[in-house]
């Protein structure tokens, strides 16, 4: 069976890819947790490259329900479409959603099936899914139809920590965090974005990035992604590792700073930290 190893445009650390082929092996959701921003929802669209298949991506919202994840019934265009004398009003298959678990179950190899950001629904929303995910099936009541999933999908769960999942649920995924990279998982990260950018640029890029982040206090600390972004901007203003490293030297606020920090608290605590440095 395939493993999956990351991809060109995915650095997997080996603790993760031992992860993803773990649930795969025992057909159990993978679960995610990590700071925002460091890829876990870009790992689904990977994982789906690796294996050679099809992602199907459910978004959740503070609104989603579970049952719109296995289908929904439109009674409103069913009875509209009765009062305009529509055909094929009697047959109640035309008027069947299907949600993104059905399509799943339906599909004709096994796809990647992203569940992202669980924890924003509300609090039942993955115990109403436990019988589902379990046996890969699920009733529709309204064509008296079970629908049985051809293939076992492969199943990632993000979460950002907003709210605890229920124990039931844990015990049914296989859970991994997503550690922040390190500095060489960092440099290995920037060298798939932008394999030609200036070595000096990046490691002085990296000194500020990181010391940024340990400052105590920041509401937000700037992610991978951000930092994708950031050098983005010092490259294409075409801005030499001796500028950034000056600004680290004198304790100035970089150029950019806004792709890093994305709130105003975080800046003025920035401001103040500088200040304070400047002064010792």
């Amino acid at each position: 069976m395939a493993k999956f190893e990351g991809t060109q445009e995915y650095v997997a650390t080996e603790e993760l890819q031992m992860a993803v082929n773990a649930a795969v092996l025992l057909q159990r959701p993978l679960l995610i947790k990590g700071e925002p921003g460091t890829g876990k929802t870009l790992l689904a669209e990977e994982v789906a490259k690796s294996f050679d298949t099809d992602l199907i991506q459910w978004h959740i919202k503070s609104t989603t329900k579970a049952q719109q994840g296995l289908y929904e019934y439109d009674a409103v265009s069913r009875l509209r479409d009765s009062q305009l004398g529509v055909e094929g009003v009697s047959n109640i298959k035309n008027y069947i959603v299907k949600g993104k678990l059905w399509q799943a179950f339906e599909a004709d190899k096994p796809v990647v099936l992203l569940i992202d950001e669980i924890d924003k629904a509300d609090i039942e929303f993955p115990n109403d899914l436990l019988v589902e995910l379990d046996r890969m099936q699920f009733s529709c009541y309204e064509t008296q139809e079970v629908i049985t999933a051809k293939h076992r999908p492969i199943i990632i769960i993000t979460s950002n920590n907003e709210k605890e999942l229920p124990d039931a649920f844990l015990r049914r995924c296989f859970f991994h965090y997503i550690e922040f990279p390190d500095k060489e998982t960092m440099r290995q990260i920037i060298d798939v974005h932008y394999p030609n950018i200036q070595e000096k640029l990046i490691n002085e890029a990296l000194a500020y990035f990181y010391d940024l982040r340990s400052i105590d206090g920041l509401k937000k600390k700037p992610s991978t992604s951000e930092l994708i972004d950031w050098l983005k901007l010092l490259s294409a203003d075409d801005l030499s590792e001796k500028t950034l490293a000056e600004s680290r030297k004198q304790k100035d606020i970089p150029p950019h700073i806004g792709a890093l920090l994305k709130n105003e608290q975080d800046i003025s605590l920035l401001n103040h930290f500088s200040q304070i440095l400047k002064n010792r």
